[in-house]
Order: C-alpha cells, then structure tokens, then sequence
C-alpha cells in the first residue's frame, strides 16, 4: 500500500499524466463543438448523422467509444513513458537500492497507473458529455434524452469494459517499455504495435481478432458502443468473439504483460 500511495503521489506531479489525457480531453471537445458547429453539413447520402454525437441519450455511448477507440493509443503511450522513465531516470534503481522488492514496485506503480486511467477516463467522459452539451445548443438540438434512465443504467457496465480495455493497453506499453528500458523505444514499439495491428487486420483477421487492440475493442462490444479499438476491428469475413470472452481475453493479455514486465524487472541488470 505504501509503494502503490508513493506511486499515485508521484503520477499526480508527472506532466505525462496531464498531457496525455489533457490531450484525449481536448482533441474530443473539440471534434464535438466543430461537428455541432457545422451542423452536420457535407453528410453524405447513407452515412452516419454526425450530430449524433450531440444527440442524448445516444451521444453517451458515442462519446465513450471515442475515448476507448483514441484512448487505446494513449494508455499504450502512457504506460510506456512511465515504465520507460523508471530505467532512465534511475528510479527503479533507487528504489531498490533501498531494499524494495523489484516485482512489488513494478506492480504497484502500474496499480497506480490504473486507477490514473480510471481517472482520466472520467474526467475525459465529462469534458465530453459537457462539450456535447454545448454543442447540442450550438446546433439547435434539444436535451431531452439526457437523463435516460435506460442509457445511464448502462454506463457503469461500459465504464467498467472499457476501463479493463484501457489498462489492458496501458500494460502492454508498460511491458514495452520494461524490456527496452527507455521510453522512447516503448512509446515506438507500442505506437508501431498499435497500427501494426490494424493493418495486419487486412491480410490475417483471423489471428489479429485475438490480439490486444481488436480484444479490446470487441470487449467493450464492436457494434454501436464499441468503436474501432485502434486495431481495426475484426473483419467481416472472420466470425467475432463474444464480448464476454474478449474481455477474458482482455484479463489475459494484461496479466501476461505484468507478469512479462515483473519477471524481467527480477533478472535485469540495473546499472546508471
């Protein structure tokens, strides 16, 4: 408890932790007020309404599946500047020159990491929900759906999915960045392995539908909820997994990564 409360002291102070959900904040605040200030001009004949996403109840869900479809991006991205500066700043080391146990600091400054991400997420749902309101007026639309019973009831459970999927992603970048032991090469590899996924997701959608970005998009449910969880989504030609066995898949994948980052973290040579 003592390292996982230094860890969430330490996290508050980081500019990373402000930048990059500062950034996932604000890119979707913006998006929101451009679409509600255009309209919706220049839709095309068949396409999607784009002020849907200032339309309640359904803009909750549209605006959830924006965050967990980008945000993918940025928990790999902030998973692997955290566990990339603990080798190059000598925090790691340090730690454990004062006789710290090397698998219990990993796990406890990723433990950290969740409940940041937990946090971000919620601050980046209520800038959302804040902006699509705003956006409602701008665009003339009415608010009536806002307190849907039926829509609120459903977003703990989507919170809760979406929420193992970002620290699923978050792990991943964590794991990356553990093995190379710099930041750079983590947020590189975890950036190429993000997009990486979605492109091989055109010539082998059978093995990407198991990998961590399709998992973690299919988890939170790939229909009207979901999004693109960056890794493209499984082909139609594919036959999808189930929700629930993806967010198994999910847990999977994130413990595998922990287990990756702690037992390299044992055996690791830690000069500097």
């Amino acid at each position: 408890m003592r390292l996982f409360v230094s860890g969430l002291r330490k996290l508050s102070r980081r500019l990373a932790t402000y930048l990059t959900f500062g950034l996932l904040a604000g890119l979707l605040a913006l998006i929101i007020i451009a679409v509600a200030a255009s309209g919706g001009r220049g839709q095309s004949d068949g396409a999607a309404n784009p002020l849907a996403i200032v339309t309640f109840p359904g803009a909750y869900d549209l605006i959830l599946s924006f965050i967990l479809g980008l945000g993918g991006l940025f928990a790999v991205v902030y998973g692997a500047a955290i566990a990339g500066s603990e080798w190059t700043w000598g925090t790691l080391k340090t730690a454990v020159a004062r006789g710290e146990s090397r698998s219990r600091y990993v796990l406890a400054t990723f433990a950290a990491i969740a409940v940041v991400a937990a946090l971000g997420l919620l601050a980046a749902f209520g800038i959302g929900v804040v902006a699509a309101i705003v956006g409602a007026t701008i665009a003339n639309i009415p608010l009536d759906g806002i307190g849907n019973a039926a829509a609120l009831g459903q977003l703990p459970e989507h919170f809760a999915r979406g929420w193992s999927a970002i620290v699923m992603e978050g792990a991943l970048g964590f794991a990356i960045a553990t093995l190379t032991r710099s930041q750079l090469a983590g947020i590189g590899a975890g950036i190429a392995f993000y997009f990486g996924e979605g492109f091989a997701s055109l010539f082998l959608p059978d093995v990407v539908k198991y990998l961590p970005f399709n998992l973690a998009s299919t988890a939170v449910g790939n229909g009207g909820f979901g999004g693109n969880g960056g890794g493209g989504g499984p082909a139609a030609t594919t036959t999808p997994l189930s929700a629930d066995f993806a967010l198994l898949l999910v847990a999977v994948w994130l413990v595998a990564s922990l287990v990756v980052a702690a037992g390299f973290t044992e055996r690791a040579e830690i000069t500097g």
